[in-house]
């Protein structure tokens, strides 16, 4: 009974989050994602750059000799980002600092898409026990909304070039942001993913040596996979079916694919931390799993815990105070591994 209810409130939930979205056509933009890619017009030359794109290990390394700007004041951090988009708000990147007394760690979290408030709960239970968190807005979030939207549409879109981008832009800045904390002294660099914001913090912790720890709430693999069966974006997904096969847009977002990269997260410096919903109906659970396996496959030993909620139930008690028990103590100690 009680489940039946929770499913229903998911579903509540997620019509909600719908109210004020629009369909938007279906667009390769490949110079957004490739820049200097010459003018494409087919699926097929997409999906090679962007097989050329995950073949590349700098893909996701920002050029070097961009890590001026910063500007702090009064708990607000913000930068440029290396990304210049055609939105002027989305080209500089807010953070939100809450300090503990230790400068010893930090954490940077990472939204959920459409995230209309930062986590001040969050933040300050764990500053308390001597973590510093560092709440960065994503792309088109907050501070960085283009203007006139009520909605991040421009982040996750049927224009596979953009959400190319923006991701890309996410991981610049969030790495950027890294490079920042280390230079204030910070020697031990977390790093958490909500939903969306998993697929981000999960490619910085492959690409980062600096991440030691990186925790990925509600996440899975496949962007295309979510993005194709979830809830949260059948929007996209009536734009995308008319024009692409799932196997073809699983190519095209190769580059943003975690399981891609297992073997990244499967370095012996990098411990992982997962929370699952055992009801997502935006994260299927059997994505989550599959991601898991090819984890395991590639020898990293993830600390997982499966929570009998849905995807925005996760947010309700008891629920949400059993991840961040299981996420403090994540931070606190080393992960055994086998």
């Amino acid at each position: 009974m009680y489940h039946s209810w929770l499913d229903r409130w998911d579903e509540l939930r997620a019509r909600r989050g719908e109210e004020g979205k629009k369909t938007t056509d279906f667009v390769l933009d490949a110079d957004r994602a490739f820049p200097g890619a010459k003018k494409i017009a087919s699926i097929e030359e997409f999906c090679f750059l962007a097989d050329q794109a995950f073949a590349d290990p700098a893909f996701f390394d920002e050029p070097s000799g961009s890590d001026q700007g910063f500007e702090r004041e009064d708990g607000w951090l913000k930068f440029p980002s290396g990304i210049s988009t055609d939105i002027e708000e989305n080209n500089v990147v807010w953070a939100k600092i809450t300090e503990s007394r230790s400068f010893d760690q930090a954490m940077v979290i990472f939204h959920h898409w459409n995230a209309s408030a930062r986590n001040p709960r969050i933040a300050n239970f764990f500053s308390q026990r001597g973590i510093t968190v560092v709440e960065i807005a994503m792309p088109y979030h907050f501070e960085r909304s283009r203007p006139g939207s009520v909605h991040a549409d421009y982040m996750l879109s049927p224009n596979l070039g953009r959400t190319i981008q923006s991701i890309r832009q996410a991981v610049w800045d969030g790495r950027k942001l890294i490079r920042w904390l280390k230079s204030e002294g910070y020697c031990k660099i977390s790093v958490l993913g909500m939903s969306l914001g998993s697929w981000v913090a999960g490619l910085i912790a492959a690409h980062d040596p600096a991440v030691s720890k990186a925790s990925l709430f509600l996440t899975a693999g496949s962007l295309a996979d979510m993005v194709w069966t979830g809830r949260a974006t059948r929007l996209i997904r009536d734009s995308l079916d008319p024009e692409i096969e799932l196997t073809d847009l699983r190519r095209a977002w190769g580059p943003l694919n975690l399981e891609n990269y297992a073997h990244s997260l499967s370095r012996p410096d990098l411990d992982l931390h997962v929370v699952l919903a055992k009801r997502d109906k935006v994260v299927l659970p059997e994505l989550s799993e599959r991601f898991m396996q090819r984890l395991k496959a590639a020898g990293a030993r993830p600390n997982i815990l499966k929570l009998n909620c849905g995807h925005y139930s996760l947010a309700m008690p008891p629920y949400i105070l059993l991840a961040g028990l299981s996420l403090k103590r994540f931070l606190s100690c080393a992960v055994p591994r086998a």
